[in-house]
């Protein structure tokens, strides 16, 4: 089984994107909704991804997947809304035409009023920037509510646990045959936070190990169907026993298709992002047992702290902000636990 590393979570691709990945010695990328896949027809067109790929491939790097259509395409879909027949209808014409172009991994979400922090300016290590999460604090509103991804239609009504259940298995229904016929593998991020009440007015379901095993039997075990391990947001649940119940649960039968690598110190209801190697869980520990359950997909950096010289790494997708000093850690990090360790 082999691990790779990508640069992921990429949003706005350019020259400066490329050449980072090439001076970090990395051969892949992960786009998360990308500027390049405008998506102006309700889906991602057929030549937008042949561009995409060969713009890559004429930069010397594989696309290894991609994350997140764009909200307008999902919203009515993760609500159960009005309108969503026709944005699964779209959700689809874009897996037909990831799979023509060879793109075989989607990543998605099932966040009503997306990701949640009380903090976007709390300090770590040395002065880092850093964001961070109290429950206590929620009353106030998600900082993250101007981010590009979150949601900027209100609820008309809250959206219970129940429904949230009913509009996941709506959705897999409708795709996951698609999916299978194209040969397009579905990963769905954890919810973050991993809070068992409503943020927003939207219940979160997928918060605990358990859930996400709840979620691939929705999927009937399919092999379209599998799991994005965002590692910090399980560690958000219950540190790195979280981890590993996910890894042992997910791992062993092919459900975990690619890693967000990152760590938060503490756990829900209050946690904060840190450097690799401080969090609740040991990073070497975490790649060997991937390794030993059979993973063999590919790692991307995720959330990074700010270090000093770095603009903002959250709200700010410039290629000036994602090629940072936090990033280039992070990815120096991982590059030396998988050389420490041997593998293959």
């Amino acid at each position: 089984m082999t691990l790779r590393l990508s640069l992921g979570h990429i949003d706005v691709y350019d020259s400066r994107t490329a050449t980072f990945a090439h001076q970090l010695s990395l051969t892949g990328v992960q786009f998360h909704t990308p500027n390049l896949l405008r998506g102006d027809a309700g889906y991602w067109s057929l030549q937008e991804l042949k561009d995409l790929r060969e713009r890559c491939n004429a930069d010397g790097l594989r696309i290894d997947g991609l994350e997140n259509v764009p909200l307008a395409h999902f919203w009515k879909v993760q609500r159960g809304a009005p309108g969503r027949d026709e944005q699964i209808e779209n959700y689809c014409k874009s897996l037909r035409n990831m799979a023509a172009v060879g793109i075989d991994v989607l990543g998605y979400n099932f966040l009503p009023t997306f990701v949640w922090r009380t903090d976007m300016a709390a300090t770590g290590r040395g002065g880092a920037r850093i964001t961070a999460f109290d429950l206590a604090a929620v009353s106030a509103g998600n900082a993250l509510a101007s981010y590009r991804l979150a949601p900027q239609e209100p609820l008309e009504e809250p959206v219970s646990a129940t429904q949230m259940w009913a509009n996941h298995q709506y959705f897999l229904d409708a795709v996951l045959p698609v999916a299978e016929e194209v040969g397009v593998r579905l990963a769905l991020h954890p919810d973050d936070p991993p809070v068992d009440v409503p943020l927003g007015g939207a219940a979160r379901i997928f918060t605990s190990p358990a859930s996400l095993v709840a979620a691939r039997e929705q999927a009937n075990k399919s092999p379209a169907w599998g799991l994005n391990l965002c590692l910090g947001t399980v560690s958000e649940m219950g540190g790195e026993d979280a981890v590993n119940e996910v890894i042992d649960t997910l791992g062993p039968v092919g459900a975990i298709f690619y890693v967000h690598f990152r760590d938060v110190q503490g756990t829900v209801p209050s946690f904060r992002e840190c450097f690799l190697g401080e969090g609740n869980y040991n990073p070497a520990d975490v790649i060997r047992r991937l390794h030993d359950v059979g993973f063999d997909g590919f790692l991307i950096d995720d959330h990074v702290p700010a270090m000093i010289g770095d603009p903002d790494t959250w709200m700010d997708i410039s290629p000036e902000a994602y090629c940072s000093r936090g990033r280039a850690h992070a990815i120096g990090y991982l590059q030396g636990v998988l050389n420490g360790l041997g593998l293959e």
